[in-house]
């Protein structure tokens, strides 16, 4: 363990991480390095595995599902290992924290935050591991006697991205655990660390060797070859519908494999007049700058009444000048850096479409001027149309484009005029129109006057071109199971041929 004397300093020199399979570390021939987009010094090197390395890790896998202890261990056993996880991640909170700010660029605090989710999750698949259960049918008849099992699937490829490199892990790999699978990831190469790192605390919670392995390098190399491996019996890819569509194809090419997808948005925030307007402009605010936008529920389009449209957007440009940009190792930070320089490129890109297409800039568009690091204001457009760039693309960034409506129809129509469906928050004090709304707008999550809560209790995914499958719950483990039908008579067969 790395001891952190100072929260605010930088490695002396870069940390080197080798790849975990079967139980044991592997030194790879080259490496990725990887500069800290806060600081633009190195500060980790990893290594780019190869189809071997990969093959390795598969047939590791693979073995521990087949002869290991881990898939016929009971419930109990394995919520007892996934527990002791839980305690040795809070135990190295910071230490986590601390690598996950340096490879991704946000805020320390949020990291913290980030962990303490990540460690209810671990808590929550304990519980799910114990819960787990299938059904049984005593209505087939006096002889015949009916059972649906819950088996795990098996070999699981996981590719997680850079956003939330040790969150979104740990809201799919416990409750993968609980349920018996076993466990190949693949991290984003920016951000491979903290998955790295978990390597570690599973293996002293005493997590059998194969059933958790970690191979990295880039998505287009081992990211491609896991979708078209032929012994990973299912993959669950967190990323963009373009590369969800390869994952899609490969593996239609290959064996078929189960998918889940949890991919773009571009997520409403309906906003009615009658609702707390300054909650609500905050709500806004957080909602599309968190995590400098680099979040697949970020709200990023505004859809507000047109009888206060002018006071909220004002409310909301004055709220986001306001949002303290810089040192993630600040406490007073909100939000970091972005990435890597080709998300920021994007952004600014977007920006630059926003004006030339005709939407009205109300705050932000700018890059802000640092010491070292990339940042961008957040940044707000009115007078948005649905068939600007802005409106439809994804952005992933903090980037805000306002629409107005008259009547909840279009609301609700505004809301739906996308290609995804991944979430959605509304705002007002009306019971009737919250309702309305929730029921007819298309997202797999949804937020009534708030805005991302919630917790790994409840299933998470989306609609439409957002994703397949649910993770988290009980939904989350049951994701990474297959159903079996057994059917017992208990009295003699009666003869279809004749003595």
């Amino acid at each position: 363990m790395t001891v952190i004397k100072d929260r605010f300093s930088t490695p002396a020199k870069p940390r080197d991480f080798g790849f975990f399979i079967d139980g044991e570390w592997r030194h790879g021939r080259e490496f990725y390095e990887r500069f800290s987009p806060s600081h633009e010094q190195s500060v980790t090197r990893t290594a780019c595995c190869t189809q071997q390395d990969l093959d390795d890790a598969v047939a590791a896998a693979r073995q521990a599902f087949e002869e290991g202890p881990w898939a016929r261990q009971s419930g109990a056993d394995r919520a007892d290992v996934l527990l002791r996880a839980a305690t040795l991640m809070r135990e190295q909170a910071e230490e986590i924290a601390y690598w996950e700010v340096l490879e991704n660029g946000k805020p320390f605090t949020q990291a913290k935050g980030e962990i303490a989710h990540a460690i209810a999750c671990f808590e929550t698949a304990a519980g799910a591991a114990r819960l787990l259960h299938g059904h049984t049918f005593n209505n087939l008849g006096r002889s015949l006697f009916g059972m649906v099992l819950r088996e795990p699937i098996g070999v699981v490829g996981l590719i997680t991205p850079w956003n939330f490199p040790f969150m979104i892990l740990c809201e799919r790999l416990p409750f993968i655990l609980a349920s018996g699978c076993t466990v190949v990831v693949k991290p984003a190469e920016v951000t491979s660390a903290t998955t790295l790192i978990m390597a570690d605390i599973l293996a002293e919670a005493g997590l059998p060797k194969g059933v958790y392995n970690v191979v990295t390098g880039s998505g287009s190399v081992i990211g491609q070859a896991m979708a078209e491996h032929a012994d990973i019996d299912m993959l669950s890819f967190t990323g963009s519908t373009k590369i969800g569509r390869s994952c899609i194809k490969a593996s239609a090419d290959s064996n078929l494999k189960k998918l889940g997808l949890e991919l773009g948005g571009k997520n409403p925030i309906i906003v009615f007049a009658d609702s707390n307007l300054d909650d609500a402009a905050d709500a806004v605010a957080f909602g599309v700058s968190f995590n400098t936008g680099q979040c697949c529920v970020s709200t990023s389009r505004l859809i507000v009444e047109q009888s206060v449209a002018d006071e909220f957007e004002r409310c909301v440009a004055e709220k986001m000048v306001k949002i303290r940009v810089g040192n993630p190792f600040d406490p007073a930070t909100q939000i970091g850096a972005i990435t890597t320089d080709a998300q920021n490129k994007t952004i600014l890109d977007y920006i630059a479409k926003g004006k030339s297409e005709g939407a009205v800039l109300l705050c932000g568009g700018t890059e802000l001027a640092n010491e070292k690091g990339r940042y961008i204001a957040p940044t707000l457009f009115t007078h948005v149309t649905p068939d600007m760039a802005i409106a439809r693309d994804e952005i992933f960034g903090p980037v805000l484009s306002s629409f107005r409506f008259e009547k909840v129809e279009e609301a609700i129509r505004l809301a739906n005029d996308t290609v995804y469906g991944l979430a959605a928050s509304v705002w007002t004090q009306d019971i009737s129109k919250a309702l309305t709304v929730t029921r007819r707008v298309k997202a797999g999550r949804f937020w009534v006057n708030t805005i991302m809560s919630g917790g790994p209790e409840t299933p998470i995914g989306g609609f439409r071109q957002s994703g397949w499958g649910r993770e988290a719950g009980l939904a989350g483990v049951e994701e990474y199971t297959q159903l079996k039908t057994v059917h017992i008579d208990a009295d003699r067969r009666s003869h279809w041929i004749a003595s």
